[in-house]
């Protein structure tokens, strides 16, 4: 039932083999499967050497011990993970009589007749599985990470968690718990997590094998130890830290050349200015519409002399219509259905989905961009559609080179950052980065970088989307981003949209990227009814659009981001370095402060700057919590305060409470 090949410990019964190895300083790595033989992908984890595991087999039991963890499993399977200490981390579910019988130690052990195993395995045509693992429920405990939803809630404790991909919803399935450990699901399936009362349970709807990694620590320890196990995102370019304009959309070169000399005749600090979707002919043509741009390599020019570098949007649709099209089907480039049409009308013609999960499509798609973009000089891309948007979420209906879409489709946007980053890295660029739509276990070490999608212009939302930037810095994708004001409606002429507008800018000065993005009201009619030129726009959305107050608003907090600039710089080595978030919980810098685990209004920019963003309209005041074992300066006021108390302070409009750790000065010119 027992053996041990070199780091793994082995346990077999009748069809399941489980694997369990050291992967990684105080880290382990379990797999299971009833088939012949052990799948072999390694999905979001890296290689790694063999380590110093230390295995004991017993007659009713064994043990693996890598560095601080330790995990034991019984004859009847069950899995249960200690820390040094002896302290239980995690535990499968295992309800029935021989779990009891097996090991009668178990002081706390008790008959049950529900017999109910720790690993459900039900087999689906094909020769896959439906998988559901269980774990035991702590009702303290406190979860952190797995992506970004859309809900309010940063500790994701009784949360039920769809594991796939929509526009605004990344699914990233690692957690961070309150007890010191920190879960992998290593499965690209499509599946469910829930976080119950009474159990734990992940389910894959349809797979080979289970695959998750396990490991220990405090808060930083486990964020080093998982940037190490899924690969580090790379330094962001310096460029990328500054101020980003782009709206729904540029409709011709005229336009957007117009805005970035108006920034320039302001004076305003601007770094990227954005050519939207629709500038090509047809969608799967990956170039510009001389109808509406006729030189984009006069105008990449013009833009890199004002020092502003030009991102353009790429989508991984391919219209019947496009050139490509018919090479595209007979390479078997293109995402296939399993019944009914291929094609599906979106937005403006019969179009498929690119199927990044293959090699060939990855190569195809990025020389199609290097000769039309990236030799005339642009080296940062917007990966739209990257979860894809299926529009209907029948995710059994796809199928990809990899497998079916049940399978293996969360890893699409991995494989789609990839396509691009191996492109950009062979052409002799460091330092990549590429904003893209959506992200799974392991984007990080591509250069991704993440928005939260087409959300909608509320405080609501504005809320939502503040939880989900948490939750991504610890799911290990440290680049994130909003559209800032949100990107659906929002008339730049409306009052109530202006304090939203405002607040929302304000903290995206203290966000991994400052964008501006939005569909403004009124919107505008298309140029014509035929290739680029058939989507319309949004009304204005530059820092001028909502009057002179707001203005001053923007103004402030885009020259206060360029002061920011050697501390940003400081923080992105640390998150390319360390893994560690570039915004953080506060528990991820104070982790023996109680409360620090319960603030979720507040977050770290770094590891001193605390931001207690405005998240509801008319609030011109409110309390913010100072962690302990530190002083706290009020940017706004200069007053300084003592950590460990809760303070009252004004926020008029113009103002979101900002507290610097320890007399930092925030210019930090010197920083070190």
């Amino acid at each position: 039932m027992f053996s041990q090949n070199k780091n793994r410990l082995i346990y077999h019964h009748d069809a399941e083999e489980v694997w369990i190895e050291s992967w990684g300083e105080n880290s382990l790595r379990v797999r299971a499967s009833l088939l012949s033989r052990m799948p072999e992908d390694d999905w979001a984890l890296l290689p790694h050497d063999s380590g110093d595991a230390h295995i004991c087999i017993g007659e009713k039991s064994a043990e693996i011990e890598n560095g601080d963890v330790r995990a034991k499993i019984k004859n009847t399977g069950k899995i249960t993970f200690y820390n040094r200490q002896g302290k239980i981390l995690l535990e499968e579910y295992m309800r029935n009589l021989s779990d009891v019988w097996a090991d009668k130690s178990e002081p706390d052990g008790f008959v049950s007749p529900l017999n109910i195993g720790a690993r459900e395995w039900k087999p689906i045509a094909g020769g896959d599985y439906q998988l559901r693992l269980r774990f035991e429920s702590d009702k303290d405990e406190k979860l952190y990470g797995m992506g970004q939803y859309q809900q309010p809630f940063l500790d994701l404790k009784g949360a039920d968690l769809e594991l796939s991909h929509r526009n605004a919803q990344a699914s990233v399935p690692f957690l961070l718990s309150s007890k010191g450990y920190g879960f992998l699901w290593n499965n690209p399936a499509i599946g469910r997590a829930v976080f119950g009362k009474n159990m734990t349970s992940w389910q894959a709807e349809s797979t080979k094998a289970l695959d998750y990694w396990v490991t220990c620590g405090n808060p930083k320890a486990i964020l080093s130890a998982y940037a190490d196990a899924t690969g580090h995102a790379p330094m962001m370019p310096d460029f990328a830290m500054g101020f980003w304009q782009c709206k729904l959309r540029y409709q011709t070169q005229d336009d957007l050349i117009h805005i970035a000399r108006e920034y320039k005749r302001r004076g305003l600090p601007i770094s990227v200015i954005v050519v939207d979707f629709f500038h090509w002919p047809y969608q799967g043509e990956w170039k510009f519409d001389p109808e509406y741009w006729p030189d984009p390599e006069g105008m990449i020019r013009e833009l890199k002399a004002m020092s502003i570098e030009l991102m353009v949007s790429v989508w991984p649709t391919v219209d019947e219509k496009s050139e490509n099209y018919a090479e595209m089907t007979n390479e078997g480039y293109l995402v296939r259905t399993e019944r009914g049409a291929r094609s599906a009308t979106f937005i403006s013609g019969s179009v498929v989905f690119t199927d990044f999960t293959n090699p060939g499509a990855q190569i195809y798609v990025w020389n199609k961009v290097k000769d039309h973009y990236y030799d005339k000089g642009i080296h940062v891309f917007w990966l739209d559609e990257a979860e894809p948007e299926y529009g209907t979420y029948d995710y059994d209906h796809y199928r990809l080179h990899l497998g079916s879409n049940l399978q293996v489709g969360n890893v699409y946007p991995l494989c789609y950052a990839k396509a691009f980053y191996d492109g950009m890295t062979a052409a002799g660029q460091g330092n990549v980065i590429n904003l893209i739509r959506c992200a799974w276990a392991g984007s990080q070490r591509y250069g991704a970088l993440t928005w939260s999608g087409d959300v909608h212009s509320s405080f609501r939302s504005f809320r939502e989307q503040f939880a989900a930037g948490l939750n991504m810095g610890i799911a290990g994708i440290p680049w994130w981003t909003t559209d800032i004001g949100g990107f659906y409606g929002g008339n730049p002429n409306d009052e109530a949209f202006r304090e939203l507008f405002a607040r929302w800018f304000a903290y995206a000065a203290f966000c991994p990227i400052m964008r501006l993005h939005g569909y403004r009201e009124p919107f505008f009619p298309p140029l014509s009814d035929k290739g680029g030129g058939v989507f319309g726009s949004g009304a204005d959305n530059e820092v001028w659009s909502f009057g002179d107050g707001v203005y001053c608003i923007c103004e402030k907090y885009i020259r206060l981001r360029e002061q920011m600039k050697p501390y940003i710089t400081h923080v992105m080595a640390e998150a390319n370095k360390t893994g560690a978030p570039v915004i953080r919980t506060l528990f991820f810098e104070f982790p023996e402060d109680e409360r620090c685990w319960e603030i979720e209004d507040e977050y770290l920019f770094g590891s001193n700057i605390l931001v207690a963003p405005i998240l509801y309209e008319g609030q011109i005041k409110r309390d913010v919590y100072l962690p302990p074992g530190a002083k706290w300066g009020n940017f706004d006021t200069g007053e300084n305060f003592t950590g460990g108390q809760t303070v009252e302070v004004d926020a008029p409009l113009d103002v979101i409470p900002i507290f610097l750790r320890d007399d930092m000065a925030i210019e930090m010119s010197n920083y070190e």
